[in-house]
């Protein structure tokens, strides 16, 4: 049981070996079998014998990996395995760096919303934009207000003029049940 645990706790190591492998002297699976072998300088050596591929590894004073495992005859290649897996762990790094999860802000506005709170409304979503940050404007209707959804509409379109500098409206506004949903992209003009 401990020794299952054990397996679980390192992840890792299981990703590592499915990129490469590094093959011991008395590698069991190899043994007795030919491998094509690439040379620590990229040359090709052709299919030798496994022992020919660990001598010309020792030879040079590197690993010898395996590449391809299921590849007829196996490949591997003579390199550094420490240097190798050290910049796969370094590309895997910068890689989750990069990515950028890209947040999503919303603004809720309501039918009959007066000017001084759309004018603080539309500065919050001005400033979001400039953000990188992408916008839903969300117009709610309570009560009698759905019989007067021309108005939300034209909330609506105004705010899409009113942003035509710093965002992009990813469709045209669209009731779904008692709101008007208007998505924006941030525009050319935000700060990454």
């Amino acid at each position: 049981m401990a020794g299952d645990r054990g397996l679980s706790i390192a992840p890792n190591k299981v990703e590592e070996t499915t990129i490469a492998r590094l093959v011991k002297d008395g590698d069991y699976s190899l043994r007795g079998r030919d491998v094509r072998l690439i040379g620590g300088k990229g040359e090709q050596h052709g299919v030798v014998p496994f022992a020919k591929a660990i001598e010309i590894s020792k030879g040079e004073g590197l690993d010898l990996v395996l590449v391809a495992d299921t590849a007829n005859p196996p490949v591997c290649r003579v390199m550094n395995y420490g240097k190798f897996i050290y910049e796969q762990k370094k590309k895997e790094k910068d890689q989750r760096k990069a990515h950028h999860v890209q947040k999503v802000k919303e603004i809720k506005f309501s039918a009959n919303i007066n000017q001084h709170d759309y004018d603080t409304k539309l500065k919050h979503a001005v400033e979001f934009l400039e953000e990188g940050c992408k916008l839903k404007a969300t117009m709610m209707f309570r009560g009698r207000e759905m019989a007067h959804q021309e108005l939300g509409f034209r909330i609506m379109r105004q705010l899409m003029k009113d942003l035509e500098n710093v965002g992009v409206p990813e469709a045209e506004p669209r009731l779904l049940g008692r709101n008007i949903v208007l998505n924006f992209n941030p525009g050319h003009g935000h700060k990454s």
